[in-house]
C-alpha cells in the first residue's frame, strides 16, 4: 500500500472524504434537476441573491422569485436553515457501503451486495438503476441479470454515487478500489454506468497520495478501458483544461459534445465533475460550488467532488461554514443508521483501513 501519511492525517483524510461528500451533496440538493436546472438557470439565480461568486450553501429564494421551483428539500439544505444533514441517497450508498464491508469484508460478492439492499434500504429509496435490480433480486433474478433484464438506465450515475467509500478504504491503492467497486457496480450497471464507479473510487484512493488533483483524475483513469466514452470524455476535459480554456467554455464544449445521453447519464456528469476538480486545483470550496454550478445532477456531483476535495485538503481543511451546519448528524433511510455521527462514519470507515486484502 502507498503511504499515505501518520495515522492522524489518514484519519483526518478519511473524515475529510465523509464531511466532504455530505456537504456536497447538501449544496447540489435544491437545483438537482438538469433538465429544469441548467448552469445558465443556476448562476442566473445566484446572481439575483447577490451569491456569485458562491462560497456558501446555496441562498434560500428571495420572495416573490417566479423562476423554477427548488426541489422540496431546499428549506433543509440552503444557506441558515441546516441543522444536520438531509436524507439522500448520495450519503445512503456510502453508509450501505461502509455497512456491506463491515459485514462482509473486502471479498463480499455481487450478490451480497444485492441481500445488503434488501436487508437495509427501503425500496422507494431506490431511483433509476437501482430500483430496476432491487425489483429484479425481490422478483428472485441473481447477478448479472439484475442489471440488464427491464433497466433502461444501465449507465446512469447509480453506481458512481456508490463508489466512494471503496476509494476511502483502499487510500493509495487505486486498482484496488476499482475492482471493489466494479463488483458492486454489476449488481446494476453495465458498460461506462460500470465503469464510473470504477473510475470514481479510484479516484478517491488516489486523492489520498496524488501530488495534485489532476494526477489524480490521470491516475484513476488508467483503472478503466482507455477506449471507452466515459475515458474519452474526461480526457476531453483535462485537455481542455490544459489550454487553459476556461471552465464555461470547457463545459459548453463537452456539453455539445454528449448531447443526447440525459442529465443523468454517467459520461456527461462525469464531465462537470472533472472540470470542478480540475478547475477548482485543490481548493475545497472552489471545487464543489464550481461543481454543483455546472449542473446536471448537481447533488451527485457535489458529492462525489467534496469527497476527492475533502480527502485531498483533510477534514481540518475543510472551511466551517461547510461542516458547522451539519451538526456532526446524518439522515438515513439505510436501517439502524438514522441521526448516525459523521465522525462515528469516518472512525469506523478508519478501522477498515488494511484490515482485509480483497
Amino acid at each position: 500500500m502507498t503511504p499515505v501519511g501518520t495515522d492522524h492525517e489518514l484519519a483526518d483524510r478519511v473524515l475529510g472524504g465523509w464531511l466532504g461528500r455530505i456537504a456536497g451533496n447538501m449544496l447540489g440538493k435544491p437545483v438537482e434537476q438538469g433538465d429544469v436546472w441548467t448552469r445558465e438557470r443556476i448562476d442566473r439565480y445566484l446572481r439575483r441573491a447577490a451569491a456569485l461568486p458562491l462560497t456558501d450553501y446555496l441562498p434560500a429564494p428571495a420572495p416573490g422569485d417566479d423562476d423554477a421551483p427548488l426541489r422540496p428539500e431546499w428549506r433543509q439544505c440552503v444557506r441558515g436553515r441546516i441543522h444536520g444533514s438531509c436524507r439522500d441517497d448520495d450519503v445512503d450508498y456510502a453508509i450501505l457501503g461502509l455497512d456491506l464491508l463491515e459485514t462482509y469484508g473486502f471479498g463480499f460478492s455481487t450478490e451480497r451486495v444485492g441481500e445488503q439492499w434488501l436487508l437495509r434500504l427501503p425500496y422507494l429509496q431506490t431511483f433509476t438503476a437501482e430500483r430496476a435490480a432491487y425489483r429484479n433480486l425481490a422478483n428472485g433474478l441473481k447477478p448479472p441479470l439484475t442489471a440488464t433484464y427491464d433497466n433502461p438506465y444501465q449507465e446512469w450515475i447509480g453506481a458512481l454515487i456508490r463508489a466512494d467509500v471503496y476509494g476511502w478504504t483502499c487510500p493509495g491503492v487505486p486498482y484496488r478500489a476499482a475492482a471493489l467497486a466494479r463488483r458492486d457496480a454489476v449488481l446494476s450497471h453495465t458498460g461506462n454506468g460500470v465503469y464510473g464507479a470504477m473510475w470514481a473510487a479510484a479516484l478517491v484512493s488516489a486523492a489520498f497520495t496524488a501530488p495534485t488533483v489532476r494526477h489524480a483524475v490521470e491516475e484513476a483513469l488508467a483503472v478503466i478501458p482507455a477506449s471507452c466514452r466515459l475515458a474519452r470524455t474526461v480526457r476531453r476535459v483535462v485537455s481542455l483544461h490544459g489550454t487553459r480554456l476556461s471552465w464555461e467554455d470547457t463545459l459548453t464544449t463537452v456539453a455539445e459534445e454528449t448531447a443526447g445521453l440525459g442529465w443523468i447519464h454517467t459520461v456527461p456528469n462525469a464531465a462537470v465533475l472533472t472540470a470542478g476538480l480540475l478547475y477548482g486545483d485543490g481548493d475545497f470550496t472552489r471545487t464543489i460550488t464550481l461543481t454543483v454550478r455546472g449542473g446536471l445532477d448537481t447533488d451527485s456531483n457535489g458529492a462525489t467532488a467534496g469527497s476527492v476535495a475533502g480527502v485531498l485538503t483533510g477534514a481540518r481543511a475543510i472551511p466551517g461554514q461547510w461542516t458547522e451546519p451539519l451538526e456532526d448528524t446524518v439522515r438515513s433511510a439505510v436501517f439502524g443508521f438514522d441521526g448516525v455521527r459523521i465522525s462515528e462514519l469516518a472512525e469506523r470507515t478508519l478501522r477498515l483501513v488494511g484490515a482485509d486484502t480483497p
